[in-house]
């Protein structure tokens, strides 16, 4: 598996720097939202990086450290349930990727899939975690900031086992949501959420 970077290599043959941008964290019922950008010195090789869910665990964690010691500017966004709740999931992850995009020190962005009304060149690609290795880059680090987030939470809610399902709708976490009803930490907007939160007024 290798990110075929064509973006980057066009820009960086023109001496611009690129930012890849990429979310964790959009499916969960519980937790938060978690962007976040990487941008990589000119010909930098993505190696190994590459869309984050098809990477184990403990090689995410060995990227993680690799690209924050390589990046040139990285940017990690996490965003609250409550804000998730007010704004909507994709209102929240445009939000979050306007953040980083406009704080970013160049005038190129590559997302995954996001679309922005912004005053830089954004270009969004269908998976892009597969095309861009600075796309993928910010997808291993939100990922991995999210998954640490998750693993923190489970130990203050260890009854609905975030630690194993992150705050997914697994059947284990749907189960435990009727047996010991929503936290402060739930998403209040989404389905399976707002019905438990009706079951515990009976």
């Amino acid at each position: 598996m290798k990110t075929e970077n064509l973006y980057e290599e066009k820009y960086w043959s023109e001496n611009k720097l690129i930012i890849g941008i990429d979310e964790a964290g959009r499916g969960p019922l519980a937790g938060p939202l978690v962007v976040a950008g990487v941008i990589f010195p000119f010909n930098y090789d993505t190696k190994d990086i590459y869309d984050s869910k098809k990477l184990s665990a403990k090689k995410r964690e060995e990227l993680f450290q690799i690209i924050l010691h390589d990046a040139l500017y990285y940017n990690i966004q996490i965003v609250d349930e409550k804000t998730i709740d007010e704004l909507n999931i994709l209102g929240a992850t445009k939000m979050a990727t306007a953040k980083i995009a406009l704080d970013a020190p160049c005038n190129i962005v590559l997302t995954d899939a996001v679309k922005l009304n912004i005053n830089k060149e954004v270009i969004d690609l269908v998976k892009g975690d597969q095309k861009s290795g600075s796309i993928a880059a910010g997808s291993i680090l939100a990922k991995v900031t999210r998954d640490h987030l998750m693993d923190e939470l489970d130990l203050l809610y260890p009854q609905y086992n975030f630690k194993k399902n992150k705050g997914y709708p697994t059947a284990e976490h749907l189960a435990a949501l009727k047996k010991y009803g929503i936290t402060n930490i739930h998403r209040h907007s989404y389905r399976p959420v707002a019905e438990a939160a009706q079951l515990s007024l009976f």
